[in-house]
């Protein structure tokens, strides 16, 4: 019982973690503040993650693992009918409001130099998403020009420019709709 106990506290020092970082960036966020708003002591912190880069490591497993369980889900369920759906909803997952790619995304601008071992595993998690993208736009129906794997990535990391600089969701499904029109694709 006392192991869960631990489990959870970890868990609740790591999501507020990834909503400090998501909000005000890996370089202003400290781990005073952490420990502060996680409501714990900050050697406790320490004793959990050992360093601030061991927390964020964590902080990007995390999301990592609950992105891949999401895009998962998308690739092999039978709710939608085409790999076209297929595409949409993943793009649809990444850029939303509490999308889990906020920090993933954060982090590839801001870790690369004071955190390479987190930094790495942003990049695994992109080259990861372009193979599914990449499986997923191989099995396109159409016999039209088929859209390549790292453009489609690009598309979500310029809608999630977009969605930060704006704060609305509304040309996201315009744009994912445009993109993925068998005109736009000929």
């Amino acid at each position: 019982m006392p192991h869960l106990e631990i489990s959870s506290k970890k868990l609740k020092v790591v999501q507020t973690a990834i909503r400090l970082f998501t909000t005000h960036g890996f370089h202003t966020v400290g781990v005073d503040l952490i420990a502060k708003e996680s409501k714990i002591p900050k050697s406790t912190l320490y004793n959990y993650f050992h360093s601030k880069e061991r927390l964020i490591e964590m902080c990007i497993v995390f999301q990592k693992k609950l992105l891949k369980e999401d895009v998962l889900s998308i690739v092999y369920s039978s709710r939608y009918r085409t790999s076209s759906d297929k595409l949409k909803e993943i793009v649809r997952l990444h850029v939303c409001f509490n999308s889990l790619y906020h920090l993933l995304l954060k982090a590839i601008f801001e870790i690369k130099i004071a955190y390479p071992q987190g930094y790495r595993m942003v990049v695994e998690y992109r080259k990861w998403l372009l193979r599914e993208i990449f499986d997923l736009i191989f099995s396109l129906e159409t016999r039209v020009l088929k859209p390549d794997a790292d453009m489609v990535l690009n598309l979500i990391d310029g809608l999630m420019f977009e969605f930060l600089s704006t704060n609305s969701l509304e040309e996201r499904d315009v744009v994912v709709e445009c993109f993925f029109k068998p005109t736009y694709l000929r």
